[in-house]
């Protein structure tokens, strides 16, 4: 893993992405070199800082907190997988090309915003206001993506993007109702034992 280029490709993602999506689109990776280079890196950001401030500001404990932070990461990892799919399946319906390839780099790299912002989870309530813009950064990286990537034509690439952001937002919502789920359960669970 080469950091130099990890924070290069941060940096053009977020600061000039007209220019670096056709770079990407003309890259030649794999899926494996795409999670262990990029992915598994990044995502594992909102899960760490998270934690962190759940460690200090929250009465879970670090048990429960690190239990938290493990199911997150999971989830993030298989959100990209699973958006990537999405994107690929959709592709032909709005005359854009299908490539899993493709579909995964868009997935990854316009999550990069959301993960980076992870970093303000430390802080409590404000770190999530800035979480939240960078998710709608990421957002806007994907609508900047489709064209490119999936080479999706001027003209469906609003609907493109607007099927793929209802789909990605519900299974936000229900990856976020199981980690909710989870945690209360454990909490309960826990104070149970202790009572």
């Amino acid at each position: 893993m080469d950091i130099n280029k990890l924070i290069e490709r941060v940096k053009n993602v977020l600061l000039s992405p007209k220019t670096e999506w056709p770079v990407i689109a003309q890259e030649q990776t794999d899926i494996a070199k795409l999670y262990t280079g990029y992915v598994m890196i990044l995502a594992a950001i909102p899960a760490v800082f998270g934690f962190l401030s759940s460690a200090v500001f929250s009465p879970l404990g670090i048990g429960l907190s690190f239990m938290v932070m493990i199911l997150t990461y999971a989830l993030a990892l298989g959100m990209v997988f699973v958006v990537a799919l999405i994107i690929d399946a959709l592709a032909p319906t709005f005359g854009a090309q299908k490539s899993q390839i493709q579909a995964l780099k868009t997935a990854a790299y316009a999550n990069t915003a959301s993960w980076v912002a992870g970093i303000f989870l430390i802080i409590p309530l404000i770190g999530w206001i800035i979480a939240l813009a960078g998710s709608i950064y990421a957002l806007v990286q994907l609508y900047f993506a489709l064209p490119h990537t999936m080479k999706s034509p001027p003209e469906k690439t609003g609907g493109y993007f607007a099927v793929v952001l209802v789909i990605a937002i519900v299974l936000s919502w229900i990856i976020g109702a199981i980690v909710a789920a989870i945690t209360i359960g454990a909490a309960i669970g826990t104070a149970g034992i202790r009572g």
